[in-house]
Order: C-alpha cells, then sequence, then structure tokens
C-alpha cells in the first residue's frame, strides 16, 4: 500500500505560516501574499537550497537528513515536540495493511482501584474518549462520565466551556495532543469521525487545526469554575497505565490545606456513593450531546 499523503508538506507549510517575517529579522517590503514566512526564506535562514526546500514541501523528498530538519525546525520556532513530530514525518516505516480497530477495554485491577481514590480520576483512550471513572470525577463535571469525548466536551459542549477558567489554553492543549497522539495514522477510523465532527461543527478548532501545533499533554494546573463551590485550583496528573494501548489514568488534585482542597471535599461530601465503573465495548460507541443525529 503507498502512502500518497504528504504529512511533511502540509506541516511545513502549517509552520511557516505562523512565523512573522519581523520575527527573524526579516523587513516587510511592501505587502506580502502569503501569511508568514516564504519558502525562498524559511530556506535562506535554514542554509539550504530554495529548490530543495520546495522538493520537501512538496513531498518529492522525503527523507532529508536530521541537519536539515533541525535548521528547518530552529527557523519555525519548533519546540521539542515539534521536533519530534517533524522527524516521525519522514521516518520510512513499512506499511501494512490495517488491522480491524480493537475495543478499548480498562484492565479490571485498574478499574477496580479508582473507586478508591478520594480524589476526581477517569481512564482516557488514545482519542480521550472515557473509558471508566469514579464519582468525584462526575461531581468535578457531569461530561467526565463514561462514553463522553473530552474533545467534543470542550469544544462543543456550552457548559463544559464554563466550567474551564482558561478556555482557551485547554482548547490549545487539546488541539496539539490530538495531533501529537495520532501522528501520521491519519486512516485511523476514531480519529477520522473526530476530526471530521469537530472540524464542521467548531470554528475554534478548525482555526487550532490548521495551525499544526503538536504537543504532549503533562501534568499542570488547571482552573475551574464551578458551578456549585466557585473557583477551583486542581493540579492535573496523567499517568500511562503499563500493558495498555495507549491507556491514561488521569486525576485531579488540590494543593494541601488551600481553599480548594476544601472545595474539593465539600463535593466529595455531596457524592451518595462511588459511581459504578464500566468499560465500553467500543471507545466513543455512545452518542455524545453535541454530534449530530442522523
Amino acid at each position: 500500500m503507498v502512502d500518497n499523503a504528504n504529512h511533511l508538506g502540509e506541516y511545513l507549510r502549517a509552520r511557516r505560516a505562523l512565523i512573522p517575517p519581523e520575527a527573524v529579522g526579516i523587513t516587510e517590503l511592501g505587502r506580502r501574499r502569503v501569511p508568514g514566512l516564504r519558502r525562498e526564506e524559511v530556506a535562506m535562514l535554514a542554509g539550504i537550497s530554495a529548490e530543495y526546500y520546495l522538493r520537501l514541501e512538496r513531498g518529492r523528498d522525503r527523507n532529508p537528513s536530521t541537519q536539515v530538519l533541525e535548521s528547518i525546525a530552529r527557523v519555525l520556532g519548533l519546540d521539542d515536540d515539534g521536533m519530534s513530530h517533524l522527524l516521525s514525518l519522514v521516518v520510512d516505516k513499512p506499511r501494512r495493511r490495517r488491522p480491524r480497530p480493537r475495543a478499548e477495554r480498562v484492565p479490571d485491577s485498574i478499574g477496580s482501584l479508582l473507586p478508591t481514590f478520594v480524589h476526581p480520576a477517569f481512564i482516557e483512550g488514545r482519542y480521550f474518549d472515557i473509558l471508566a471513572t469514579n464519582a468525584m470525577a462526575g461531581a468535578l463535571s457531569p461530561s467526565m462520565s463514561v462514553g463522553r469525548n473530552q474533545l467534543l466536551d470542550v469544544f462543543l459542549d456550552p457548559p463544559e466551556e464554563a466550567l474551564h477558567q482558561d478556555w482557551d489554553g485547554i482548547t490549545e492543549c487539546y488541539a496539539s495532543s490530538l495531533r501529537q497522539a495520532v501522528g501520521t495514522d491519519t486512516e485511523d477510523p476514531r480519529f477520522i469521525e473526530l476530526v471530521g465532527q469537530l472540524s464542521l461543527a467548531s470554528p475554534r478548532f478548525r482555526k487550532l487545526w490548521s495551525r499544526h501545533d503538536v504537543g504532549v499533554q503533562r501534568g499542570s494546573l488547571t482552573r475551574f469554575i464551578h458551578p456549585e463551590v466557585g473557583a477551583l485550583s486542581l493540579h492535573r496528573e496523567r499517568l500511562a497505565i503499563s500493558g495498555t494501548d495507549g491507556l491514561t489514568l488521569v486525576l485531579y488534585h488540590a494543593e494541601a490545606g488551600s481553599e480548594s482542597a476544601e472545595k474539593l471535599a465539600l463535593l466529595g461530601s455531596s457524592v451518595a456513593a462511588p459511581a459504578q465503573n464500566s468499560n465500553v465495548p467500543t471507545a466513543g460507541s455512545r452518542p455524545h450531546p453535541g454530534k449530530a443525529q442522523s
């Protein structure tokens, strides 16, 4: 099977369009027909010929040296995640017939562990489908329940948008994390479904997706405006689950003795009983409020 998709060229074009000429010392002379840098400007700054750079963008040369890519990455201002993604686009990997997608399942040992956490916690799949959760997560947000998808919720669900104090930053994080998660595996049915749905329904997603930002979700401080207890500042931890194909444990916790810790404890007292954990047979198989119904 031949892959005719030009992932490298798409990425280079998207990233150079984001670099203002003045940021790299180029003085504007008249009106520019394209946003960001021109191809010949990237080539000049990277120390390669304009003809060779054109071949890279057009997919005529898919195996440039690491030195060339590092030079281009410097011009485009790529961070470590961006550089890793750039390198992944030129690795010559043998392609196989795609197997049928397997259902994402939470190991029983992890599923039984979730109710023991006193903090909001859930298990997410490769494309941010929630596969198992505990009662505290539901108290933090009703969207943190089995069968929901965090991408669809954060981009399409108004109550979820209102919950996040830094909605712009959260959406940037999710869009860049999705691109990192999929890499060049753009034929994955779940990925195609999500990107298609989000692109149709969310102008914010379309704008972010066109940037080709790449990032890995890491532990961070997340600020919520909860409808019951008000402002919450919680640390979000993401722990990879060994022995699974990309499943992650996500856990929120507050600084000990803080006002947010008191509010989180108040939410915990409102939880009558631990939520029943379960696995969904297929990631994203349940309908979502933001999904168009046939």
